[in-house]
């Protein structure tokens, strides 16, 4: 876990830094910063309309009387995309985005699930407990 945590909080950042420079140096400073905020912007606005059209999701399941398991994946793998494009470079906004794209997150949504099944199965979780 510490291992982990060291190459989130220290090694994307250094990688993050060393494209943001070498980007620079090919299409200039100015424009590096323009195309980091401009990734920002996309990623907002996606981020939002996302979220929003999940919300709807979600709501529409609760006043038929279904359980929304899937829109609450969706709304906290969203979430998630917005902590990710919050931090500035182009590595983390790709990845934000690719979470909001709804043919990727659905993807990630499987491999998800598909590691708590695992974690699950292996006693490392117990959902049990919680009913």
């Amino acid at each position: 876990m510490l291992l982990k945590l060291f190459l989130c909080f220290t090694l994307i950042p250094v990688i993050e830094l060393y494209l943001l420079i070498q980007i620079g140096s090919v299409i200039g400073g100015i424009n590096t910063i323009l195309l980091v905020i401009l990734t920002g912007f996309a990623g907002a606005w996606l981020a939002r309309m996302e979220g929003m059209n999940t919300m709807l999701k979600l709501r529409a399941n609760l006043q038929q009387g279904l359980m929304p398991a899937e829109e609450m994946i969706d709304a906290v793998i969203i979430f998630g995309a917005g902590v990710v494009l919050l931090t500035p470079g182009l590595i983390t906004d790709g990845f934000g985005l690719l979470l909001l794209w709804p043919p990727s997150r659905n993807r990630f949504k499987r491999m998800l699930r598909k590691k708590i099944d695992q974690m699950k199965a292996q006693g490392e979780i117990n959902i049990n407990r919680f009913h």
